[in-house]
């Protein structure tokens, strides 16, 4: 039997029952299960501190059992970073042990008078005493709560928060087996504001196996492995994406002026391998693109997972710093402290521009380009709400808004959510993503990469043969939003399953098709179509949610550096002296030249509404008229 525990934080309550089954042939689970509950349970304008704010973690259809990737768990909530719907993804075992416990759910509510941790084990779930792990980084709190040195998974797994959390930093981050993070949005804020520090789960079982499942995952296990275009991933991670990003101009450097930096050679996936010490991964993951990394830091070596492509052009270009050292213990102290790495790079860096553009200044950190002690100092100060710390642990948006003279400008974000590592000039799938995602600018809500990667195989699989030469030109933003699109249906069915989307939109070397046999297994009798209108559903449901707190087409927007600044592109040459990249003569420039015109194609192509709201036949398409109460027209 699959559980749902809800967990009152105010009266210390706690109720497990049976998932309902109708939920799961609706929605699957992860996401698809967190949006349904959020929508139900959360009435608009509440404030995303207060009691009335849900906090729902969810497993995915395939989570506990071995089925490629499937590691990945789901928090939903109402998001104090947007005020808007709110969700954070991550990878790891806590998901997976989770689920071997026997829970689809974990849906908290209220606020605890105390602090206190929630402790599972497959026969009992209790809220028990935090005082003493209280203030406490995360690693402090898993190595409490497991037992430092004890042997991974021997003593369960742990999602937890630090002191970014406790003191409410809108960018603050959960952590979980120490280097994963469910990150955006602020979840890490919603759970310390219900004095919950960490959630402890202990499973006996190995798994939930069907035993006829073993053949699809051993196919799909070894085609994964095999697949070409997942190459990049297995030799060097996503850190192989920085040289190919730079020679583009999708490098984003310098808060977004720039596309490009003249120091690739110290941060490309060949550098960092230098500073490796093994190769790590998710649980049940074939692919294993994760690693450990060991640096000198500023008080002795610094021991930590990754950092990945996303966190080292956050620390690195974004902030002007070319010290890979810098990035390993940044990345080090976000796990430890509990933030973002994503919004506290682009937090620094609107500070940093801010600075250079004269209206910002400090008197603890030189807000200069590049400083180690202030990208070091701040991440402190922001998680402890110290000095200017206070004021960017509000978030670019909110920052910018106090700050006045001009500052919006410098802030990279969409809906309050700051843009993560793609530069919108370029990849402009991504940026039309960003605008229109219903969490705030977010790769990950639709991955349209098909046209970067070149992947015309699989543009051919998916769309109309007389669109796909225009669709395939990167910088050709006429069908950018049929691209979008169908990659958002499919990156929600992915967050349903509960699996990563490096082995699904993010290369596309599993299609919708490939879970088709696996989910007939389990249960669920579809085909790829009535499979991707699952996905439609949940991302229309996501937008309801949204519209509810009045949100609409003047929320999918982007800054207007993206559509006012033309960004210069330079060749990468090699310096005939040295041998090292430099960037030479300019060979062209970027920028978005109409982003209303994709808005009205992808609203179109939705059938949505000239707002963004969707029309009453989508909803009635969808199964969702009836189900929710929101005014049409």
């Amino acid at each position: 039997m699959a559980k749902t525990a809800w967990i009152n934080l105010s009266t210390a309550e706690i109720r497990v029952e049976e998932t309902n089954p109708e939920l799961h042939q609706q929605y699957l689970g992860g996401r698809g299960l967190g949006a349904k509950y959020l929508y139900d349970l959360v009435q608009p304008g509440i404030d995303p501190f207060g009691p009335e704010n849900y906090l729902i973690f969810t497993n995915g259809l395939f989570s506990g059992t071995s089925w490629p990737s499937a590691s990945r768990y789901h928090v939903t909530f109402k998001s104090p970073a947007t005020n808007g719907y709110g969700y954070a993804n991550s990878g790891g075992g806590f998901g997976p042990e989770l689920a071997m416990a026997g829970y689809d759910a974990l849906v908290f509510y209220g606020i605890s008078p105390s602090p206190v941790y929630l402790k599972i084990t497959d026969a009992s779930i209790s809220l028990e005493n935090a005082e003493h792990l209280w203030g406490k980084r995360t690693g402090e709190v898993q190595d409490i709560l497991l037992g430092a040195g004890t042997p991974t998974g021997a003593n369960g797994r742990v999602s937890c928060i630090g002191p970014a959390g406790e003191n409410l930093v809108r960018i603050a981050s959960i952590i979980n087996d120490y280097g994963r993070a469910a990150a955006r949005g602020g979840p890490g804020a919603v759970m310390g504001s219900k004095n919950l520090k960490a959630v402890h789960v202990k499973a006996s079982s190995k798994g939930k196996n069907n035993p006829e499942l073993r053949g699809e995952i051993k196919r799909l296990n070894q085609h994964l492995r095999k697949d070409p275009k997942m190459q990049g991933l297995i030799d060097t991670g996503t850190v192989f994406l920085m040289r190919i990003k730079n020679i583009s101009g999708d490098l984003p450097a310098r808060n977004h002026q720039f596309g490009q930096v003249p120091f690739i050679d110290k941060m490309d996936g060949t550098a960092l391998k230098e500073y490796r010490t093994k190769r790590m991964g998710c649980r049940f993951c074939p692919v294993q693109c994760s690693c450990e990394s060991v640096g000198q830091g500023s008080e002795g070596l610094i021991h930590t997972e990754g950092p990945e492509y996303e966190t080292t052009d956050a620390l690195g270009p974004v902030v002007w710093n070319d010290d890979v050292n810098v990035i390993i213990e940044g990345n080090y102290l976000c796990n430890e402290l509990g933030l973002d790495t994503i919004s506290t790079g682009k937090v620094i860096g609107f500070a940093m521009e801010c600075h250079e553009k004269g209206i910002l200044s400090d008197a603890d950190f030189s807000l200069e380009w590049g400083d180690a002690c202030t990208i070091l100092g701040l991440m402190k100060s922001i998680s402890y709400r110290k000095g200017i710390g206070d004021l960017l642990a509000e978030g670019t948006k909110r920052a910018a808004e106090k700050i006045g003279h001009g500052a919006d400008a410098y802030a990279m974000h969409v809906k309050g959510l700051e843009i993560p590592e793609q530069e919108p000039r370029v990849s402009k799938g991504f940026g039309l993503g960003h605008a229109v995602s219903n969490r705030g600018a977010d790769h990950l809500y639709g991955l349209p990469a098909i046209d970067l990667g070149g992947n015309f195989e699989t543009a051919r699989k998916i769309f109309p043969a007389e669109i796909i030469d225009e669709l395939m030109e990167s910088y050709n933003e006429k069908y950018k939003a049929d691209m979008l699109i169908y990659g958002e249906h499919f990156c929600a069915l992915t967050d349903a399953f509960g699996v990563c989307k490096f082995t699904t939109t993010e290369e596309y070397s599993l299609l919708p098709s490939d879970f088709l046999p696996g989910l007939k297994i389990l249960g669920y009798d579809l085909d790829e179509k009535s499979l991707l209108k699952i996905g439609e559903r949940i991302v229309n449901l996501e937008r309801l949610f949204n519209i509810r707190e009045g949100f609409n087409r003047k929320d999918d927007n982007l800054p207007r550096r993206f559509t006012t600044e033309e960004m210069p592109i330079y060749a990468n040459e090699r310096d005939p002296e040295t041998g090292k990249t430099i960037l030479g003569k300019q060979i062209g420039t970027a920028i978005i030249q109409d982003l209303d015109a994709m808005l009205d194609r992808y609203y179109q192509l939705r059938n949505w509404d000239e707002m963004g709201k969707p029309k009453p036949e989508k909803l009635q398409e969808l199964d969702l008229l009836r189900e929710f109460d929101i005014t049409i027209g």
